[in-house]
């Protein structure tokens, strides 16, 4: 294990180093948790959260888009619209079957 404790600004510097030696060997992959010793990880997720948000809190990457939230909103209205559909149409089917039994 380390001999020190890594701080918020040590982790963000952590991957900003690590960026510019990536683009300094010419290659243009963002850094990977496999570029880093687990304790660096570790330390890394647990300040700025999952990987990618990481990534985004130190300017490494671009941050996700606004209208993801959006898009998933209306991805689950429309899951939840066909869901009502089937089951209207299910039921429908039902007293259909009832009302012939019925006659």
């Amino acid at each position: 294990m380390a001999a020190e404790k890594l701080t918020r600004e040590d982790c963000l510097f952590l991957l900003i180093k690590k960026q510019k030696e990536l683009q300094d060997q010419g290659l243009t992959r963002f850094p990977q948790r496999s570029d880093f010793s687990d304790y660096e990880v570790m330390s890394i997720k647990a300040f700025l959260g999952p990987w990618p948000r990481a990534l985004e809190a130190a300017g490494v990457k671009e941050p996700r888009g606004d209208d993801r939230l959006q898009k998933n909103r209306e991805k689950r209205a429309r899951a939840k619209k066909r869901l009502r559909e089937a089951k209207k149409a299910a039921k429908a089917a039902e007293n259909a079957a009832v009302n012939e039994e019925e006659q």
